[in-house]
């Protein structure tokens, strides 16, 4: 299906770009699956953002395994969609089917997650948060809040690979690395599940003699925050008191366990990826305008003081 555009003559005339409701297209969305509750509120906000603008999305779930993406995308290649939009489970192994899709000529947009620079010409454009910076933000408040007392951090890291646990981590550790003070002492991935988390949460526990060695937990996503801070309950600690908690993504859960005392931070990922992914395909399309390579979200820290229920209700209806 190829881009209907819907301007009247005057708007022709004033080179008014489309508006978001004269769009006819069809994208293919590679999701990479329903590992958190931010993925599970990207997909509702994604096909929110498409309806708004006439564009019919087809969402293929990878279940988090790269080799049923590359056959999503080689399908919505088959299909001659007018996009695909990717969110990458891992950063390499992309070349051949971005390839594919650009011999096709459908351009490929990532959203929230980037790929090799090696494929940087595969695609369009990258529609993502900074994620060092993310990573940077939660390091410096726990640098803040601990001052110059000895603390000793464990963190859960995100999937293997990803480029956005690869960034978080590194953005983290630049931010503690002129505080001597703060070390990180153990760090495993959590796969960015709540389950994964408690369970890695739990062997720290056991590793750091039940914890009482722990100062604080950093956390690449809050779902594995929420597994965290239910191993630390069940370990008689006092999450958010005895031992302090930054994670990343904001989604309403979070936001529950600050009101109760149990979270201190988060870092807000903004689930609506899709639509500036949308716009910039929409002028791409009907104006061969072509977008930044990179489009960059807006990050936030939030913290137990920005009344954290008022948050919780105004998140708890995209999806999470």
């Amino acid at each position: 299906m190829r881009l209907k555009t819907l301007l009247t003559a005057t708007a022709l005339a004033a080179g008014v770009a489309v508006s978001a409701q004269a769009a006819d297209l069809t994208v293919g969305f590679s999701q990479i699956g329903s590992e958190s509750g931010w993925r599970a509120a990207e997909t509702t906000v994604s096909k929110a953002e498409a309806k708004k603008r006439n564009v019919t999305l087809k969402i293929a779930d990878a279940q988090q395994k790269q080799e049923n993406q590359i056959k999503a995308i080689r399908s919505f290649i088959a299909q001659g969609v007018d996009a695909i939009f990717l969110a990458p489970v891992v950063a390499t192994g992309w070349d051949s089917v971005l390839k594919e899709a650009k011999e096709a000529k459908i351009p490929v947009v990532l959203l929230d997650r980037d790929i090799d620079p090696s494929g940087k010409d595969l695609y369009l454009t990258a529609v993502t948060s900074d994620s060092v910076h993310e990573g940077k933000v939660a390091g410096d408040w726990l640098a803040k809040q601990v001052g110059g007392k000895p603390c000793n951090v464990v963190e859960l890291q995100g999937t293997v690979g990803a480029s956005v646990a690869t960034n978080r981590k590194k953005g983290f550790d630049t931010a503690i690395a002129s505080h001597p003070n703060i070390k990180l002492v153990r760090s495993q991935t959590g796969d960015f599940t709540r389950s994964k988390g408690k369970e890695v949460m739990e062997s720290f526990i056991k590793a750091e003699g039940g914890g009482s060695s722990i100062c604080a937990v950093y956390a690449h996503n809050d779902d594995m925050m929420i597994g965290a801070i239910q191993a630390m309950k069940e370990a008689g600690l006092k999450p958010g008191k005895d031992v302090l908690t930054v994670s990343i993504d904001a989604v309403p859960d979070i936001f529950k366990a600050m009101a109760a005392g149990e979270a201190n931070a988060t870092v807000e990922l903004t689930p609506n990826m899709a639509g500036p992914a949308l716009d910039a395909i929409i002028d791409y399309k009907a104006n061969n305008k072509t977008p930044p390579k990179w489009i960059q979200t807006d990050s936030k820290l939030f913290t137990a003081a920005d009344e954290p229920m008022k948050v919780y209700e105004s998140k708890k209806d995209l999806g999470y």
